[in-house]
């Protein structure tokens, strides 16, 4: 495994988080679900989201306790793993409940870790 800097890591979820929103803004449900482009971009930053929280040393997981850290790596490996088992339905829902609460902690994160952090 890479020895990517945790800053960089960090980096790399509120990159992702962002590009997310970016693909996504101004979309409800039903146009979401109905544009498989979409959903595929979604589907990737979302891996990326979870690679990198995966790969963050315990000690810097460790500053935002309030995130559920096995569950981002979680969804992660199942969209890897089980790519024709995706539920759009509850990657919408992860849109609209967790991305925004995650952004803001991985934002604190970053702030904290000096440029040099492991």
């Amino acid at each position: 495994m890479s020895r990517r800097p945790a800053r960089l890591l960090a980096g790399d979820i509120v990159e992702a988080i962002g590009r997310v929103r970016t693909y996504t803004a101004g979309l409800d449900h039903a146009q979401f679900t109905a544009d498989q482009l979409r959903i595929d971009a979604v589907v990737r930053n979302l891996e990326i989201i979870g690679e990198a929280s995966n790969r963050l040393p315990q000690e810097t997981q460790a500053l935002c306790p309030e995130l559920e850290w096995p569950k981002i790596v979680g969804l992660r490996n199942r969209i890897v793993h089980d790519r024709f088992g995706v539920d759009v339905d509850i990657i919408w829902q992860i849109l609209q409940v967790d991305l925004s609460p995650l952004h803001s902690a991985v934002s604190r994160l970053l702030a904290q870790l000096p440029s040099d952090a492991d």
